[in-house]
């Protein structure tokens, strides 16, 4: 069972269309919810948390429609871009706070508070006033309140704003951990090299549409309309770049130093078999090949020029 199903899926405000008939199933793992502000990010969210209802079609959430059924809404746990803060509060206080707010009472619940301050490494300053936090600290208690009720699925809306590379090293890793324990999640960033490096599995959209979806690798195989890209990294580009230039599979080729040259195709996979024999014709010393485009960056940025 898909954690999220969208069936014709549609949200508009007036005029304004949020979410365009979408047809879509997210699988367990995690997700990375990929946009331009303005995509659709944050209404799919929104209707994912029963927040808002749907103007036609309908999402499902762990099998179960979502808009009134409060069942539903505490197996998730979200955790929104802004600070939805009582600045004066503890993050203790906090996060207790939200533990009884879903349920919890009594021992049970201070157990819960400490335990997800406890894995977002907050402890130290679980005692200080909110008003006194960093960003990266505000983001923190944001994240432990947001497991504190086990939830089976997290929605995570920018989780990794304003922390450092410790912070986000230390998040990534938990977050990892929460899917090995079978916590499924959706996470929305614009910092897409976040995105990919804890997950390969996404969902772009753009303009109200979703405009791809799959594996990363996937979903930039489909882009045969646009040349890949490929970096060799060799002793004497120039003297590759010779051969190649004879080929019709090659599309393009650019040496941007003294010791890289990259080459433009819509056929990978047959340079990739090529160049092996050519390298070892001309004996030249090789320090790298690898795709240059295959990033999330350079598949986001393709896919929404080409939607736009």
């Amino acid at each position: 069972m898909p954690v999220i199903e969208l069936d014709n899926l549609s949200k508009w405000y007036g005029e304004v269309i949020g979410l365009n008939n979408v047809t879509s199933a997210i699988d367990h793992g995690i997700t990375g919810l990929l946009g331009a502000n303005g995509a659709g990010k944050s209404t799919l969210m929104s209707l994912a948390m029963g927040q808002l209802r749907p103007s036609k079609g309908s999402i499902r959430v762990l099998g179960q429609r979502v808009w009134d059924r409060p069942g539903v809404l505490s197996q998730i746990g979200y955790c929104p871009e802004g600070d939805p803060f009582w600045p004066n509060l503890t993050g203790y206080r906090f996060v207790l706070f939200l533990a009884k707010a879903s349920g919890l009472r009594g021992s049970a619940a201070v157990k819960a508070a400490r335990y997800a301050i406890e894995l977002t490494g907050m402890t130290e300053h679980a005692g200080r006033a909110i008003r006194g936090y960093s960003k990266g600290m505000r983001q923190r208690i944001k994240i432990a309140q947001t497991l504190v009720h086990r939830p089976k699925l997290l929605i995570l809306d920018e989780p990794f704003t304003g922390t450092d590379p410790v912070a986000r090293h230390e998040l990534g890793n938990l977050l990892r951990d929460l899917v090995k324990e079978g916590v499924d999640i959706l996470i929305s960033s614009h910092v897409l090299h976040e995105v990919e490096a804890l997950t390969k599995q996404i969902l772009l959209i753009d303009h109200g549409r979703i405009v791809a979806q799959g594996d990363l690798q996937a979903v930039r195989r489909t882009m045969r309309d646009r040349p890949h890209a490929i970096r060799v990294r060799v002793d004497q580009p120039r003297r590759l770049a010779a051969d190649l230039a004879t080929l019709d599979i090659v599309a393009g080729l650019r040496v941007s130093s003294s010791d890289t040259l990259t080459i433009e195709t819509p056929w990978p996979e047959r340079v990739y078999d090529l160049l092996p024999n050519l390298i070892l014709d001309r004996k030249l010393s090789v320090r790298e090949i690898a795709a240059a485009d295959e990033s999330l960056e350079a598949v986001f940025d393709y896919l929404t020029q080409r939607e736009g």
